[in-house]
């Protein structure tokens, strides 16, 4: 016997939400718990609901769905719901379920459904990133729409790795820092340590330090960070 999924439906297309509704009544394992049509009713329908999954439309009025990942839980399944082309979502890189493109294919949403159990995760094109680029992924306890441009440094923690953004806020993430480091832009980053990568655009001053080593100082963080004399020749070559 299938494990049972409660779901919740977000979409602002009254329509969209009964369509999807009478396709999933084709699936005896997924019961419809609920329907929003924005993110503030959305977030109320999580705490209410509790809901195992939810399918997010990404396009709506004024926000996106992507507004309402760092509102839940990081356990809850999230399978977008998009009009976006496959190459738009692979740009992404979502830590989600899946992906739907509108209008649904009924046996698309089938194979969809069928990961529920096994929790394995959409492929995704493993691109370099752009610095305007955007990154959705868990941070923390959860699901963060991390813009790449506001990343201050990553620091490496153990099988994590902890990112600092320009407002302040930083969280662990499941992404080692040798990823980072092959997926983010090499014109604005930069590793300066085994454990840590900087955004140079953020660089403030640097200092000779032993041993020939050298101090960074980013903008807006007041303790210096160092870069190891293995690192310090290619930052330099970099500012060269």
């Amino acid at each position: 016997m299938k494990k049972q999924y409660n779901a919740l439906i977000v979409d602002d297309e009254r329509l969209a939400r009964k369509d999807l509704i009478a396709l999933l009544q084709n699936f005896e394992h997924i019961h419809v718990i609920g329907e929003a049509e924005s993110v503030s009713s959305a977030v109320k329908s999580v705490e209410k609901s509790k809901p195992d999954v939810i399918f997010l439309d990404i396009q709506m009025p004024g926000e996106s769905g992507f507004d309402l990942l760092g509102n839940i839980d990081s356990d809850i399944k999230i399978i977008f719901v998009t009009a976006f082309d496959e190459f738009a979502i692979r740009a992404f890189e979502v830590n989600a379920l899946d992906y739907l493109l509108k209008p649904i294919n009924p046996d698309r949403l089938g194979r969809t459904l069928e990961r529920l159990d096994d929790d394995s995760p959409a492929v995704v094109q493993k691109r370099r990133l752009n610095y305007n680029d955007r990154l959705f992924l868990t941070l923390g306890n959860h699901l963060k729409f991390l813009k790449i441009n506001t990343i201050l440094y990553i620091n490496s923690a153990g099988d994590y790795s902890e990112v600092l953004m320009t407002n302040g806020e930083k969280g662990l993430t499941q992404k080692s820092l040798r990823e980072w480091e092959t997926r983010l832009p090499e014109a604005q980053f930069c590793r300066i340590h085994r454990s840590t990568i900087i955004n140079m655009e953020f660089i403030d001053r640097l200092e000779e330090w032993f041993n020939y080593s050298f101090r960074v100082y980013l903008k807006g963080v007041e303790a210096p960070l160092i870069i190891s004399r293995r690192y310090a020749a290619r930052l330099k070559h970099r500012f060269g």
